[in-house]
């Protein structure tokens, strides 16, 4: 069947095509276009050319609710966009308006940006506005899919051996004197050798990419001069964020993603993407049309029972999508599987993730999603990391995700920060962190790899400003310093904000190390935020959302301080990655290995004095200090060949008091020889590796750690 658009008297020929993949396919000779809309009485395809004209193709076929037509002769390059005829009923949910030149939401590839004109919006008071958005907002692309990804092969590290390095596409980069201008804050830029080296020097094995699925700068920051800059406001799930191209948003920017992830393969670095399934950029019914409100607004989002004109909100950003609706799980599926099998990416970090467990009201971890996630063949076998909160009723999930996923482990970074910090009764809560949060992921027969630990992320304070700054500084941000966190409280550091002195500058660099050290010694996935090894500010504002700006970007001008910080976490991370007893890939059990002295527990806490913990002790409000032995004879954990593995023994010695403390090693029975490996009270964090007998006493300086080792009883 031929169908004929008009551009200017010109008969455009469209044959009817094929309801599936969804988007726009290009076969080598022609492209199919398929689009999902149950409510669409008419839909039109616009194709539009470099001058900007446009020819408007009707879509005349439609199977299962997809409009659908193939055009020969059209190729890669081509931009395009939808207009849908239906109903106008916003009191039912129908929010159609063939006026609003909308977004492909399965577009490969986006061209352009949205300039925040009136048009966007829907601002008649009795019916659909009459102005034509064509001009002011985005475009699809079709695309080649073909590209040369040579040996390309996933590095699929065991999560045991993972580090993430959490990362911004256009921060990491924006500054870096090695990367040339014009690649500077791009995919390309970031695939850069100089860029590279950073992060496989510093032991970093995976890469968690900030949100690069094509985003909004919404009108509101566009209106104060800012913008978008995290990227949590999504509007296309399959196209490559077109502002961090280097090399053109006509498809290019597709390509320089493929070749990105090809290099950090090549340099054994996984590439984890930040995902947003849980909102789109369209907002509440006072936001712009740009895509899923005028295709299908009442299939597309959750609306308010009863109240069909308003949208039911758990993200904090105006809208959520509708997860129980087939054609929105479908998009999510398909979004993924793409990015896995054209992409190459290795792994999803889920935004808000209780949102996608949201069928009706409650988050029900056996909702249709994770079922979708856990069969399918190829979304189950990537790295799967949830957000486990949002901002509905009941949406904080820590622990209480399927088996597969991970988890960003807010409980671990209370409780680092409040041991460290000095506040009371906190050693219970931090040896369940520092040990993997048994407590939480246990029960269901998870492992220590379900935890996700982090001490710092992009929301919120840098680690130097988390230990220089009692108060946010948002002032920048235009909302009178009422957004992000409400305080920091206290590090007592001494004076707020910047300073000279040498006293106050030491204190806040040895805060840190601890921090750092804890993080990367403690059982479970660890994640680095960005710049954090480098002492990064944002000068105290700690929700930097809209901060494309110095104040988000790294600077890589570096002190002597910051490049001894970015050494001592290498060291640290080398450390970890030397030693399975460090990243156990099952929890401490109180297992026993016999030896020739006597049988000894895989994990003892024990007080200053050498004693083990007593239940009491747990609970002293004035406790701030312990040691823990890790037995490295005891990991029971054999290798992937079926071998025993056995390790170097630790004592960690932990010292969150204002004074030092004497600790008393423990005596023969745990070893005869005890090295020191790590100590945060030195600069470099590695002292001369200094011996220890035992039974001694070992001085741990004011809020400072401190790593012994001795080798295994038996051979490796």
């Amino acid at each position: 069947m031929t169908a004929r658009g008009r551009h200017k008297g010109v008969p455009v020929p469209v044959w009817s095509g094929y309801p599936y993949p969804l988007g726009a396919a290009y076969d080598g000779e022609g492209t199919n276009f398929a689009l999902f809309s149950e409510v669409a009485e008419h839909v039109e395809l616009v194709l539009v050319d470099d001058a900007g004209d446009r020819r408007q193709v009707p879509l005349t076929e439609a199977d299962g609710f997809v409009w659908h037509g193939y055009l020969p002769g059209v190729g890669p390059g081509q931009r395009y966009g939808y207009r849908v005829h239906g109903p106008w009923h916003p009191a039912a949910g129908h929010r159609c308006n063939p006026r609003k030149l909308l977004l492909d939401p399965y577009a490969r590839a986006v061209d352009g940006r949205t300039d925040n004109h009136p048009s966007l919006y829907e601002r008649a008071p009795h019916g659909p506005d009459p102005a034509d958005s064509a001009g002011h907002t985005m475009l699809g692309v079709v695309t080649d899919p073909a590209f040369d990804w040579g040996d390309d092969r996933p590095p699929r590290r065991a999560y045991s051996d993972t580090v993430i390095y959490e990362a911004h596409v256009r921060g990491l980069t924006r500054t870096h004197p090695e990367v040339p201008p014009e690649l500077r804050g791009t995919y390309a830029g970031l695939a850069h050798p100089a860029v590279i080296e950073h992060l496989t020097s510093l032991g970093v094995t995976a890469v968690e990419l900030m949100p690069v699925h094509q985003f909004v700068h919404d009108g509101v920051l566009q209106g104060r001069g800012l913008a978008n800059y995290w990227g949590y406001n999504t509007i296309g799930f399959f196209a490559p964020h077109n502002g961090y191209a280097a090399r053109g948003t006509r498809g290019e920017q597709v390509a320089e993603f493929k070749s990105m992830v090809r290099a950090l393969h090549a340099a054994g670095l996984e590439v984890i993407l930040d995902v947003v399934y849980n909102h789109t950029a369209e907002g509440n019914e006072k936001g712009p049309t740009l895509s899923f409100r005028g295709i299908d607004n009442a299939s597309y989002y959750r609306l308010v029972d009863g109240d069909w004109a308003h949208y039911y909100d758990t993200t904090g950003t105006g809208n959520s999508l509708l997860m129980r609706h087939p054609y929105v799980l479908q998009l999510i599926m398909d979004s993924l599987r793409y990015w896995v099998t054209e992409m190459h990416v290795d792994g999803f970090r889920f935004d808000l993730a209780a949102t996608l467990a949201r069928q009706f009201h409650e988050v029900d971890r056996l909702s249709a999603f994770f079922d979708l996630i856990q069969q399918d063949p190829v979304i189950s076998r990537v790295k799967l990391i949830a957000e486990p909160w949002d901002v509905g009723e009941g949406g904080y999930q820590v622990g209480n995700f399927p088996p597969l996923w991970s988890e960003w482990n807010g409980l671990y970074r209370d409780a680092v920060r409040d041991f460290w910090r000095g506040e009371e009764h906190t050693l219970g809560d931090f040896a369940s962190r520092l040990t993997g949060s048994a407590d939480l992921y246990a029960h269901n027969r998870r492992r220590p790899r379900a935890s996700v630990n982090f001490v710092t992320a992009h929301d919120g304070f840098t680690l130097r400003d988390l230990v220089s700054y009692n108060d946010k500084h948002n002032e920048a941000n235009g909302e009178g310093n009422r957004d992000g966190e409400s305080a920091n409280r206290s590090w007592n550091c001494g004076a707020e904000g910047e300073t000279k002195d040498p006293a106050i500058l030491a204190l806040r660099a040895r805060q840190q190390r601890n921090l750092l050290a804890t993080l990367l010694l403690s059982q479970g996935i660890p994640m680095l935020c960005h710049g954090d090894e480098l002492g990064r500010t944002q000068r105290g504002n700690n929700n930097a959302y809209c901060q494309d700006n110095e104040v988000s970007w790294i600077d890589w001008r570096l002190t002597a301080e910051q490049r001894e910080l970015a050494e001592f976490t290498r060291y640290v991370i080398a450390l970890r990655a030397a030693h399975p007893v460090l990243r156990r890939r099952r929890f401490f059990q109180g297992e026993t290995a016999t030896d020739d002295d006597q049988p000894l527990p895989d994990l003892v806490w024990m007080l200053p004095d050498g004693r083990e913990m007593a239940e009491e002790d747990w609970r002293r409000s004035d406790a701030h200090s312990l040691m823990v032995f890790l037995n490295g004879d005891a990991i029971a954990e054999p290798d992937r060949k079926g071998r025993r593995v056995v390790d170097d023994s630790f004592l960690l010695l932990l010292n969150g008091y204002w004074e030092a403390v004497d600790f008393r090693l423990p005596g023969r029975a745990y070893g005869n020889r005890w090295t020191t490996l790590l100590d945060t009270a030195e600069p470099h964090g590695s002292p001369d590796e200094a011996e220890h007998k035992p039974a001694g006493d070992l001085l741990v300086e004011p809020r400072s750690l401190v790593l012994l080792s001795r080798p295994p009883r038996t051979a490796r």
